[in-house]
């Protein structure tokens, strides 16, 4: 299997510096404190978590139903990580999934199933349990 290829460099202090991250695949962009601890744009560590386990989700949950005989026709994943003071340290406090997806000839129950199973089952998911709170909550469309 593959060792995937992630960069980053900060260059001054921790309030008035700024970073910069890219992927082996070119993806890539800034970060500052204030994009991190405060609302000023551009990316944190944070997103890119939630980007990282949205992303797992997605591809996880639509392999699992398929190997079931009920193929998606999509699945949309939104991830909002949470950044808390706890104690004296920052920490990334839970992560929520909010899932729609299109998938004929299933019913709810079904899909509910196979979706709660995936958020714990994931790749990423796993890595990351035990760690943080990881919430779901997933709607099904029928198309």
């Amino acid at each position: 299997m593959p060792t995937r290829t992630a960069n980053a460099k900060w260059e001054g202090g921790l309030k008035g510096g700024r970073g910069t991250f890219s992927l082996a695949s070119g993806l890539g962009g800034g970060f500052s404190f204030s994009s991190r601890f405060e609302s000023a744009p551009a990316s944190n560590p944070e997103e890119l978590l939630g980007a990282a386990y949205a992303s797992c989700f997605s591809m996880a949950l639509a392999a699992a139903l398929e190997k079931n005989g009920t193929p998606s026709t999509s699945v949309a994943t939104t991830a909002n990580a949470t950044l808390e003071k706890v104690g004296d340290a920052f920490s990334i406090t839970k992560i929520a999934l909010t899932v729609t997806a299109v998938v004929p000839n299933v019913d709810d129950p079904t899909f509910q199933r196979f979706a709660n199973a995936t958020k714990d089952g994931c790749i990423v998911a796993r890595a990351l349990k035990g760690n943080m709170d990881l919430q779901m909550v997933a709607t099904l469309q029928n198309a």
